[in-house]
């Protein structure tokens, strides 16, 4: 990643921006993104805000900063818009944890059931799927399927093992889970939890459902040595409204990638926030840099196009996750 001088920004920005216009393109970035991308986008926000974004947009190009599959979901719920990504190998370790014929493998074994997975896997994978969700509504959409499929329905979800124990522990159902993970969220553990909370006693937890510490929280709040007021298992998108209702002066430590540092100091620089993990960076989220914005807007590279017959068995269940919100 090439590191830009503070006096370059502006300037990158400003011309991010007069090409953006030129092109009728709306920029899209995901919290995790830099810091100077975000405050250039025209919209930041998590999987299923950008999600609903792209699906509503009137503009004819989306230049995507995020990971490849966010840009597939944009390509699929937009196939008349030219979508754009700034590196085209800006990918996810989670995305990459499945693949379609692993997905058609699992449904060969549970016939009958239902599939749910997470947005953060390929265009490919969600044409083998039944529902899409995201961390924000995944409890949500699996209520619904067993309030309008039956109570004991079967459900294979994925690819996510940590998002997929928090919804088993929430709904108190068993589903089978895939043993996925993201390699940020899965270095976050319980012992970071331990050691922030010595360290900031009092301090509320915006922690993200996808963390390898979430469900060993949701332990300690059962038994009691974690106050369960305190306690926020929430999406990015999430994070941001708790932020809005915070009172002033709050400490709040995330568990999550740390690019999500940056959209919550902007909203409420009264409040405190620390990071869980310094270390939990995404080095694929970070692929995405100003020039490389650029560049893209300018040649109109980095093309990210779903083939017809993918999208268009694709686009139900994220449709289904985009209704359902």
């Amino acid at each position: 990643m090439t590191l830009l001088s503070l006096e370059s920004i502006p300037a990158l920005q400003e011309e991010v921006r007069a090409l953006a216009a030129e092109r009728g393109a709306v920029i899209l970035a995901h919290n995790y993104q830099l810091p100077e991308v975000q405050d250039v986008a025209d919209f930041v926000g998590d999987s299923l805000g950008l999600s609903q974004e792209a699906a509503r947009t009137g503009a004819d190009v989306i230049a995507f900063c995020g990971v490849h599959f966010m840009a597939e979901t944009a390509s699929v719920l937009s196939p008349e818009k030219t979508v754009l990504i700034p590196d085209l190998d800006a990918g996810c370790s989670l995305a990459d944890s499945i693949t379609a014929e692993q997905v058609r493998a699992w449904k060969a074994q549970h016939p009958g059931a239902l599939v749910v997975m997470y947005v953060n896997t390929t265009a490919e994978v969600k044409a083998e799927t039944d529902y899409c969700v995201t961390s924000s509504n995944a409890v949500q959409v699996v209520e619904h399927i067993y309030a309008t499929h039956g109570e004991d329905t079967e459900i294979l979800f994925g690819p996510d093992m940590f998002l997929g124990a928090y919804v088993e522990k929430t709904t108190g159902r068993k589903m089978h889970v895939w043993d996925g993970e993201c390699h940020v969220h899965a270095g976050i553990r319980p012992r970071d939890i331990a050691d922030m909370r010595a360290a900031h006693p009092g301090a509320d937890f915006l922690i993200h459902p996808e963390c390898g510490c979430s469900t060993s929280v949701m332990e300690y709040v059962a038994a009691g040595d974690v106050p369960a007021e305190g306690v926020h298992m929430l999406s990015t998108g999430g994070m941001m409204g708790w932020a809005a209702a915070a009172p002033a002066g709050t400490t709040a430590i995330m568990a999550t990638e740390t690019g999500m540092l940056h959209p919550l100091q902007m909203a409420r620089p009264d409040i405190d926030f620390v990071a869980a993990n310094e270390a939990a960076t995404c080095r694929y989220m970070k692929m995405i840099t100003l020039p490389k914005l650029r560049d893209a807007l300018r040649d109109m590279s980095g093309v990210v196009k779903v083939p017809d017959a993918i999208a268009e068995r694709a686009r139900l269940p994220i449709e289904r996750m985009v209704a359902i919100g």
